[in-house]
């Protein structure tokens, strides 16, 4: 399981773009009801970092999804694995996702919580990988976009490791 780990954006320029983020989330949700929803496992360490930098009244759930396919790529059939603890109907909810490929798992969730009847639904990815597209998902608050990598680091894994990577990195598993 040992690689070489090439990084590919450093831990400074992402807590640069979260705080524009959160400047950006608090000016625009100013007295509404916010609930920020943490896609698990991947967005743990965004959505910690985001919700610290929006200066506003806001409560924390959490989602977990888990998709079939063949280990590398959604095949766009979702269970969710862990639903959230509170209802979200007339609030305002943010999304936080780690990364938008196929688009299929979020298409299927946003439409999942759209039923939920809250005020309204927005998406926060931190990462976007527009080549994997299958399904368009609008992005409302975008940290970057990338090329067509394996990612991991800052919350996203291989087999469960490098989560703790403060940087986002890609790995090379020939190296």
């Amino acid at each position: 399981m040992n690689g070489k780990v090439r990084t590919l954006i450093d831990a400074e320029t992402i807590q640069k773009r979260i705080k524009e983020l959160g400047s950006q989330i608090t000016t625009e949700y100013q007295g509404r009801d916010v609930v920020v929803v943490c896609v698990l496992k991947g967005s743990f360490v965004f959505t910690s970092d985001l919700v610290r930098a929006i200066d506003l009244p806001l409560s924390v759930d959490f989602l977990a999804l888990r998709s079939y396919g063949d280990g590398t790529e959604s095949s766009g059939v979702v269970q969710i694995t862990s639903d959230l603890t509170k209802p979200i109907e007339g609030k305002d909810v943010i999304v936080v996702e780690d990364i938008v490929d196929t688009g299929l798992t979020m298409a299927y969730m946003l439409q999942n919580l759209e039923a939920k009847r809250p005020r309204s639904v927005r998406l926060a990815s931190l990462l976007h990988k527009p080549a994997r597209t299958r399904v368009p998902v609008k992005i409302d608050y975008l940290g970057f976009t990338i090329e067509d990598v394996f990612v991991i680091g800052y919350g996203l894994d291989y087999a469960e490791r490098y989560r703790n990577l403060p940087y986002l990195g890609v790995l090379d598993l020939e190296g």
